[in-house]
């Protein structure tokens, strides 16, 4: 069965939301968006680009997919994150941004649970608040891969979903020189 791995970009208390842009995801008046810019490494790129060798399926909810879409189709075939086949799970989204997708409609879980039992690579997802807390309820994360930041904002949407209870064992932990911490880790199951 293949990995579901979900990556996340957080803060100290547990926020998500927008971390690229400062217009990216204002839902709730949020205001604190690119966040993670005075933060960034390029290890964090070296560390994405070695997590990514070994992903071939992108799994993403409509507006991650609709923002990296917008950013990455124009890429070539051959790069990893443009490359990889791609979902996304919509029930609004009209037709493809990005080529060689799926939408993802209906029965969300048990495709997800279809997907993950097909050959091939692991599946990455990242964003995608709403997918991320389904996918941590459901028991389909293998591994929590989270690059938490020195800061935290007070208000956001959150990666881990309020009242599910779910054990995760850590697997390594990388400092970076501007004070974030890459921690891995893998769900451990009852």
């Amino acid at each position: 069965m293949r990995k579901l791995i979900v990556s996340e970009f957080v803060t100290l208390d547990g926020v998500m939301q927008a971390p690229g842009g400062k217009d990216e995801d204002t839902d709730g008046g949020f205001q604190y968006g690119g966040w993670t810019i005075p933060y960034w490494h390029d290890d964090i790129g070296t560390r994405f680009e070695a997590l990514l060798k070994d992903v071939d399926t992108l799994l993403l909810g409509r507006r991650t997919y609709v923002i990296h879409g917008e950013a990455f189709e124009p890429d070539p075939a051959n790069d990893p994150f443009a490359g990889a086949k791609k979902y996304v799970v919509s029930k609004t989204l009209k037709k493809p941004v990005w080529r060689d997708t799926t939408i993802i409609r209906d029965n969300v879980v048990e495709s997800i649970r279809q997907l993950k039992a097909q050959p091939g690579k692991h599946i990455f997802t990242d964003g995608s608040s709403q997918l991320v807390h389904t996918l941590i309820a459901n028991d389909l994360v293998d591994e929590l891969r989270l690059l938490v930041y020195p800061i935290t904002l007070g208000i956001g949407k959150r990666v881990l979903p309020d009242g599910v209870h779910a054990k995760f064992a850590l697997q390594s932990a990388t400092p970076y020189p501007t004070g974030v911490v890459g921690l891995d880790y893998v769900r451990q199951h009852a």
